[in-house]
């Protein structure tokens, strides 16, 4: 049995990709301790502070498979840390070597830079899903930038929208987190090597040339000062994959909300079985969204966790630091579920535009007051235009009839909007304002950041 769901062979899947499960896994990250071993003792024997036939014993050595995990696990128990089970076994299997092992390195050193090299590949994958709902969406925008539908606000009908621009509204984000990830990489990738307090004392005049030698070989940045304390870098990826599931969430809260029955106007790809109920055979469940959702908000749980512990004490933490442990690996592999069901959803997802205009004419017109109002406005005042409407509304609903027709027999309104005038206000295409703009300027900016082709629309109009 496992105790957390993201871990266990059931729920895993649902919480988390196999990939991003696998990277954060217990054998993954010791062995990624191993290889930032086996590359200090490389770089120390270049600068000639140990043998070289040294270095390659511990190279050959630094192999997952040459250690016993039970042994490590008992280690770490009775220690805190793995890392000092680690270097003993490590030593044991380099053998005569072994003396050289850990050579002027502290336990944070081994454990910070093996996670910056876990969070590196990561970001890769965090960055490819990404760029994979994108492209969907994109898609989805180019495709339905004229399929008119209801835009809603406090969960009813406002003003018409088209499909394409809320595909573009949900992509918007996802551009600019493509951004920050680009920003947030050199602030993250950078190797820690300070030594017992930052100061590599026990390197002497070649602390820094480790430094620099180490940060090449593992392809890192070479910091300024030791970040031993200084845990900013970690907590902005974290709260970048924050931004990234509130994102994910808020696309996943709009398709399961137009998924419902008496919408209908999206639906989550389906598979036999999918989203099914154990008691009702016609369901089909937004599963997708609810584990979306489900993960970002696992994720926002989890992020101030890592924020709290930055308040770390002196040159090492008593406390805070190992917190980063329980947050961090759970805030990776949430956010990868979140991305593979939101990827799903995006590259799948059926429109039903039948559906979106049928929905529009659901309140008789309704949805095109605001139209009425400003056509009547130049000449009635804004606020006698609003009052005339809105009392037309108001008899439209209680009467049950179509706003068309009471607009129609309302003297005040029909000696400003002859019946024409009034049909022609009562296409929903008509009054989509900047949708087909917005759509445009969004698919030129993902064109850009993607990679892909300008799709600009010539027949587009702003306006």
């Amino acid at each position: 049995m496992t105790v957390n769901p993201a871990d266990s062979e059931i729920f895993g899947a649902l919480f988390g990709s196999a990939a991003m499960r696998a990277l954060f896994a217990d054998r993954r990250r010791l062995q990624s301790m191993l290889d930032v071993e086996a590359a200090l003792a490389r770089v120390e024997a270049r600068l000639g502070i140990i043998p070289a036939d040294a270095a390659a014993a511990i190279g050959a050595a630094a192999q997952l498979d040459r250690l016993s995990l039970a042994d490590l696990g008992a280690s770490t128990a009775k220690v805190g840390y793995p890392v000092v089970g680690l270097v003993k076994a490590l030593g044991a299997a380099a053998g005569e070597a072994g003396r050289f092992v850990h050579w002027g390195a502290t336990t944070q050193d081994i454990l910070d830079t093996a996670l910056v090299l876990q969070m590196r590949e990561g970001l890769d994958l965090i960055e490819g899903e990404l760029r994979r709902i994108a492209a969907a969406l994109a898609d989805k925008a180019r495709a339905h930038r004229g399929t008119v539908m209801a835009g809603r606000s406090h969960l009813q009908h406002a003003l018409p929208v088209t499909f394409g621009a809320k595909c573009a509204i949900w992509l918007a984000p996802l551009l600019d987190h493509l951004e920050r990830l680009a920003a947030l990489r050199p602030r993250l990738l950078r190797l820690q090597f300070g030594g017992a307090v930052g100061t590599l004392a026990a390197l002497g005049e070649e602390g820094r040339a480790v430094v620099l030698g180490l940060a090449r070989e593992l392809a890192l940045a070479a910091p300024d000062a030791p970040w031993h304390v200084a845990r900013d870098a970690l907590v902005e990826a974290a709260c970048f994959l924050g931004l990234v599931c509130g994102s994910l969430a808020k696309f996943a809260t709009d398709v399961a909300l137009l998924m419902q029955t008496e919408i209908g106007e999206v639906s989550e790809p389906h598979q036999s079985g999918r989203g099914g109920s154990s008691t009702m055979p016609q369901k089909r469940n937004p599963i997708a969204s609810e584990y979306v959702i489900a993960a970002a908000r696992g994720v926002h749980a989890l992020v101030p966790l890592l924020l709290g512990a930055m308040a770390q004490d002196h040159e090492r933490a008593t406390g805070p630091w190992q917190s980063e442990q329980l947050a961090l690996p759970q805030i990776f592999v949430l956010t990868s579920g979140a991305l593979a069901h939101a990827a799903a959803i995006a590259e799948g997802m059926t429109i039903d535009a039948e559906r979106m205009r049928a929905n529009l004419e659901a309140t008789g017109g309704l949805i095109l007051a605001e139209a009425v109002m400003m056509a009547l406005a130049p000449s009635l005042g804004r606020a006698q235009a609003h009052h005339r409407v809105e009392a037309a509304c108001a008899q439209a609903l209680a009467e049950r009839r179509h706003l068309r027709d009471v607009l129609a027999a309302d003297p005040a309104i029909a000696a400003h909007l002859d019946a024409a005038a009034i049909e022609r206000l009562m296409d929903p295409a008509r009054y989509t304002g900047e949708a087909a703009a917005i759509v445009e300027r969004v698919l030129t900016r993902a064109a850009t950041i993607l990679g892909s082709a300008a799709p600009a629309d010539p027949d587009a109009k702003a306006g």
